[in-house]
């Protein structure tokens, strides 16, 4: 059986994008939603799309385009964060995106 090739990492970030924009503002995604849109609905589709996610998100949180929320806040250091996380639209009004200020 072949492995099914694993998505670009433009379409990755290009799915993240797509499903946090279609949550609409002060909501929020969880990177298996991501991982299984692009893997399918079985473990061995999506399971190993999870760690392009993070990376995606990473740099999508770095470009200003996503925030990366831990326990509904944002994270301070995209880079070094553990743990359950979720994905959402930032807020134009320096908050996280969820109508939280931030404490800058």
């Amino acid at each position: 059986m072949t492995k099914p090739a694993r998505p670009s990492d433009d379409l990755v970030s290009e799915t993240i994008l797509c499903l946090v924009a279609g949550r609409g503002q002060a909501k929020t995604i969880c990177p298996s939603e991501v991982a299984r849109a692009l893997g399918g609905p079985h473990p061995e589709g999506w399971s190993p799309l999870m760690q392009p996610v993070r990376r995606a998100a990473i740099a999508l949180m770095k470009a200003g385009r996503i925030a990366i929320l831990r326990k509904g806040k944002p994270v301070d250091d995209p880079d070094d964060f553990r743990g359950v996380y979720r994905l959402g639209l930032p807020s134009d009004d320096g908050g996280d995106g969820l109508g939280n200020q931030s404490s800058v």
